[in-house]
This record gives structure tokens, sequence and C-alpha cells, in this order.
């Protein structure tokens, strides 16, 4: 439980920066960054998505079609038509933490079917999974964070 209400805190966070770039230029790249605003909220919300889906395989994504623009390896790079609204993201990401809440409840003492192992870090039951996931939340709120003060300068 403890996992999922650090889940909630780094959204908070994550929400906060975004509401700091309220009228900023969400497409903008900053120098010495490889993708933008944008790209970082939706990244954010796909990677939990995904995360979500590797605890519980009975998970049902939300925005599949929002995969392809922002998993890892990604970039906004060459972005068509179907890019979401700053309010499309926003209003995702808001909702998106009870509904993991709600599909993660009793799943994550479980082993997983496939472990994930990244750097030599072995991620094999959903509760280690889902704290990676926060850490990764954390990483990109630094992001946007310093996107924030890059706005404003």
């Amino acid at each position: 439980m403890a996992t999922i209400e650090q889940m909630k805190f780094a959204r908070g966070y994550t929400l906060g920066q975004l509401k700091q770039l309220e009228g900023a230029d969400w497409d903008k790249l900053h120098p010495g960054f490889s993708n933008n605003v944008r790209w970082n909220a939706g990244h954010i919300f796909v990677s939990l998505e995904n995360f979500t889906k590797m605890i519980n395989p009975d998970f049902e994504i939300v925005h599949p079609e929002w995969v392809g623009l922002f998993n890892t390896g990604t970039s906004p790079e060459g972005w068509g038509e179907g890019v979401p609204s700053n309010e499309e993201l926003l209003t995702a990401l808001k909702e998106q933490t009870e509904r993991i809440a709600g599909a993660l409840e009793g799943k994550l003492d479980g082993q997983l079917g496939h472990p994930l192992e990244i750097a030599g870090h072995n991620m094999d039951t959903g509760e280690k999974l889902l704290q990676f996931a926060v850490w990764h939340e954390g990483v990109h709120g630094g992001i946007l964070n310093a996107m924030v003060h890059l706005s404003k300068a």
C-alpha cells in the first residue's frame, strides 16, 4: 500500500510541474534535451500503463494509440496527426493513478510472469516494478522541473 501512496505522491509532483508550464510551448525542444514537455508527459503516462500491464496481465491499457508516440526510444521528431493535446494528457495523468491503484490491488506481492532487469537490477515482483515506476516518474518529473526553469528564463 505504501508504494501506491508513493505513486500518487510522484504524480502530484508531476502535475505540479506541468501546471507551472501552463501557457508554455509544450513542443519546444530545449537545448541539451532530447525530448519536449509533451513527450515527457506522455511518456510518464504510457510507461505506467505498460508497467501496470506487466504486473496485471488482465489490465487494459488506456490510450494504446499513444504507445507509438511516447514509448521508450520514441521522439517527437516526425510526429504527425494523433498527438494528444495538453488537456488530453493532463486529464489522462490526473485520472490514471486511481485507476492503476484499483488494477494493482492484491497484485503487488505476486511474481511477475516476465521480470524486468535493467542494469543488473532485477524486478521480479509487482512491488519492485511499481517502485521502479515511481522512481522513473521522479526522473521525468525532474526533467520537467528543469524545463519549467528554462521556460521562465
